[in-house]
């Protein structure tokens, strides 16, 4: 399906034009879900949370002022939502410490990746995601699948924009360490992706 931009929709809405809600709830379902899913951990509590930001955005819809593109606030209500229902129940999650960060060789890692094809690559790649704390995981996605810049994803998570890059430099390492970690010879996990 063929989207428009988002202020056509907003524009339709404010005129009275309900049914052009369905148009940006399908547009970014599956970014807020997956914003939600990442720091909640249970899709059916994800589904549940992501209704309730969809219905809190369609009643503030009219306040939208546009000082940030939507996505970029609709995604910061998504975001806050997650966080404030996680901070009233905690969850231990296996995560990718810092002090997992070793000395290695990016091109080492590099290298070892070239050895597999374009299917365990991305195995890989999304076993490592995985693996990440939920704030690093949406950063991580934020800016490399959603192509969001520093700027917006400060504005999403509430983090300096120093902080975000600083993050998104740590998170990268922490990654090409649990892949170099993961690729080693005496270690074939990556073989059973």
């Amino acid at each position: 399906m063929s989207f428009q931009e988002d202020q056509f929709y907003i524009e339709q809405i404010k005129k009275g034009n309900q049914a052009a809600f369905a148009s940006i709830v399908e547009k970014h379902k599956d970014m807020v879900f997956t914003i939600c899913v990442k720091i909640v951990r249970k899709p059916e509590d994800a589904e549940e949370l992501a209704q309730d930001v969809f219905m809190k955005v369609f009643d503030k819809i009219a306040s939208f002022r546009g000082d940030a593109r939507f996505s970029t606030w609709l995604y910061r209500i998504a975001y806050n939502a997650a966080i404030s229902k996680t901070r009233k129940r905690r969850l231990e999650v296996e995560a990718i410490d810092d002090f997992t960060i070793n000395n290695y060789s990016v091109d080492d890692v590099k290298e070892n990746l070239e050895t597999l094809d374009k299917e365990e690559q991305h195995a890989l790649l999304k076993m490592i995601m995985e693996q990440l704390l939920e704030d690093d995981y949406i950063i991580i996605k934020l800016f490399y699948l959603k192509a969001l810049s520093v700027v917006d994803i400060s504005q999403i998570t509430g983090l300096s924009e120093a902080n975000v890059k600083v993050k998104l430099h740590r998170i990268r390492k922490k990654m090409y360490c649990q892949m170099h970690k993961q690729m080693q010879p005496s270690d074939k996990n990556y073989k059973n992706l």
